[in-house]
């Protein structure tokens, strides 16, 4: 029967299938992602850019670039007012 301290002296991953464990690194790129959703966005509000006959396009991509925007926002905002940083 294992006891909890030999539980805790085991690590949580293995350095062997995540090498980035044994030196420290171990997340992801958060300017990265946050660079990549407003190009995304960007790209959303290109899309009115073309030869469109009715608005009922032009009012969805406006919708879905205004709620990635404000969702990128929104992530700002938290990550600022935020205890953890």
């Amino acid at each position: 029967m294992s006891s909890s301290s030999e539980l805790e002296k085991r690590p949580a991953v293995d350095p062997h299938d995540e090498p980035s464990v044994e030196w420290g690194w171990h997340g992801t790129f958060p300017k990265g992602i946050k660079i990549a959703g407003w190009l995304s966005t960007l790209a959303v509000f290109g899309l009115l850019i073309g030869n469109h006959h009715g608005r009922t396009e032009n009012i969805w991509v406006v919708l879905i670039g205004l709620a990635m925007a404000a969702m990128l926002i929104r992530d700002q905002v938290r990550s600022r007012t935020s205890w953890r940083r």
